[in-house]
């Protein structure tokens, strides 16, 4: 029998071989070599298998669902067939640098926990601007909600966890699955679950070691939500939330997502939601309020200047 991988990494992907080809080529670049890469490709796909049979990697092993039933399946199937003790998960527009498995395979071997969750920050890259993010690393004691939520200017928060930064126990990733039917905030959603779970902690690595690439004219596994249905799951989640994360999250994440409707009586349903169930703050009504009056396109001018993203050739 072929020996125990150190990692497993699990890609989910449909109709993009030219991405997913390149997101696994990071995969083989890296300093570990005795890996195996699960690609589930979500749905029939004919193209995608072709494409990653040209690289010719005999580590890359392709699982093709009967069926269309969204990213957060596709990685739970993944992570059942993960043969490593170590499952790390990788978006199929992204792309991993070379170091990134050996410095969180040291990081978790250093934490006093039988369940260590390892993140890091990442170079999100659009066709405008870069920048690399999250903009600080959790403190001790923070309640990661707010850590991955609370911003401290208007146009985006410190803290952030994204899904190809994450490496977790594949025992974990079993007990604790993505929830199927959720299209965004996915990897939030899944880390604080996750930090529920008896003997768990996170390390966030300080160096980059993911490039998010981002604002693609493409379409994205992660689909567009409405935000009722975000709403919903916030109602339904509203226990893994601070008052303060709880309200920092409605009147920014689904305001954005509800502003396009221009109805004021939504504007003042989140106000109250925000109010009834947080504890909101006079930035977050700053934020709730830009929000609803300026164009996207203008709040992205602004934030790119304030964050200081530095402009692409």
């Amino acid at each position: 029998m072929d020996a125990i991988p150190a990692v497993s990494v699990v890609i989910p992907t449909r109709n993009r071989p030219h991405l997913v080809a390149r997101a696994v080529r990071s995969v083989a670049g890296q300093t570990i070599p005795d890996l195996e890469v699960i690609v589930v490709v979500d749905g029939p796909d004919d193209d995608t298998p072709k494409a990653l049979a040209e690289i010719g990697d005999p580590r890359v092993r392709v699982v093709t669902l009967p069926e269309r039933r969204g990213a957060p399946h596709a990685r739970n199937v993944g992570a059942r067939q993960a043969r490593s003790p170590w499952t790390a998960l990788l978006d199929d527009d992204d792309e991993w640098l070379p170091g990134k498995l050996a410095a969180q395979l040291e990081l978790v071997r250093g934490m006093d926990v039988p369940l260590p969750i390892a993140a890091s920050r990442l170079i999100n890259r659009t066709p405008r601007a870069e920048l690399v993010m999250p903009r600080r690393l959790p403190r001790p004691q923070e309640h990661l909600s707010e850590y991955f939520t609370v911003r401290r200017g208007l146009f985006h928060g410190e803290g952030f966890i994204q899904t190809s930064t994450i490496l977790a126990p594949t025992e974990l990733l079993r007990a604790v699955p993505f929830t199927v039917g959720l299209r965004r905030q996915q990897e939030l959603d899944w880390a604080l679950r996750a930090l529920r779970h008896p003997g768990t902690a996170l390390r966030v690595a300080e160096e980059p070691l993911v490039i998010w690439h981002t604002d693609e004219d493409r379409e994205r596994i992660s689909l567009d939500m409405p935000w009722e249905s975000q709403l919903a799951w916030l109602r339904r989640s509203r226990e893994l939330f601070t008052p303060r994360a709880y309200a920092v999250f409605t009147l920014s994440v689904i305001s954005s997502m509800a502003a396009g409707t221009h109805r004021p009586a939504v504007f003042r349903e989140l106000l109250s939601e925000a109010r009834s169930h947080g504890r909101p703050g006079l930035l977050d009504y700053l934020t709730h309020l830009q929000i609803w009056l300026l164009p996207p396109h203008l709040r992205r001018a602004l934030r790119d200047r304030l964050l200081g993203r530095s402009r692409r050739a």
